[in-house]
């Protein structure tokens, strides 16, 4: 590694660190949709790993993990006490960025005819998904900006659908890679959750300890899901921008 590529290096990490703590930090951190909130807080370390790789997506993760530690200090709520654990905010995030990267690297020199078909099925489920939130939001009285920020992200979608129609080029490496990526966070920190704090994150929110497991598993899939969704059709079209 050179010089030159070592200093992209640093820059993307300070960058995309900079964006993850920004996120962390402000309401900017979530995508109200009107059906459903989407967390982007963990795609800067997705995106560095795929663009430079599992070690720089590695580095973003911890600074990730870090500003979760730091935001739950400075605002605490009534589960914040989870993520002063390193093991719930440090460690998965530092795992998104190595699994989206060697997720990536593994399958960046494997696309073909085949993978492309593939690729267009997966954004037409995603886009017919987002088409049907911009109509619950607008049959459900959704908040103006719900309304929008639906659409906005729907178009994003429709022309990544037409972008991997017209170039065979699929870019079903970064999809993939996203989706792992989500769902690495996802799963180990809820997981870890259960783990070390099954009893008293439930007792927090409210619920009975005998609904423990179903509470805690149940939001890997109404949440990991729908933030997978969101992440493959953010990171494809950011990684497309910033590669033409």
């Amino acid at each position: 590694m050179n010089n030159k590529e070592k200093t992209r290096k640093m820059v993307t990490v300070a960058m995309l660190g900079a964006i993850t703590m920004v996120l962390g930090f402000t309401p900017m951190g979530y995508i109200p949709l009107g059906l459903i909130n989407i967390t982007t807080m963990h795609i800067p370390v997705i995106i560095a790993a795929i663009l430079e790789g599992p070690i720089v997506g590695c580095l973003v993760g911890f600074i990730f993990g870090l500003s979760s530690i730091a935001n739950a200090m400075l605002r605490p709520g009534p589960i914040s006490f989870v993520f002063y654990n390193p093991i719930i905010s440090v460690l998965p995030r530092i795992l998104i960025g190595i699994f989206a990267g060697l997720t990536f690297k593994g399958l960046k020199d494997k696309n073909n005819e085949k993978i492309r078909k593939i690729s267009l099925i997966l954004w037409t489920i995603l886009t017919g998904f987002l088409i049907y939130l911009v109509f619950y939001n607008l049959t459900h009285q959704a908040k103006i900006y719900q309304i929008v920020i639906s659409i906005v992200i729907t178009i994003i979608a429709i022309c990544m659908l037409y972008l991997t129609y017209k170039n065979k080029n699929s870019n079903l490496s970064v999809a993939i890679a996203s989706f792992v990526g989500t769902m690495t966070n996802t799963l180990f920190v809820m997981g870890f959750i259960y783990l070390f704090y099954a009893e008293k994150y439930v007792t927090a929110l409210g619920i009975s300890v005998e609904a423990a497991r179903n509470t805690i598993f149940g939001a890997i899939i109404t949440n990991g899901l729908p933030e997978a969704i969101m992440s493959i059709v953010l990171v494809s079209a950011i990684v497309k921008a910033v590669r033409r």
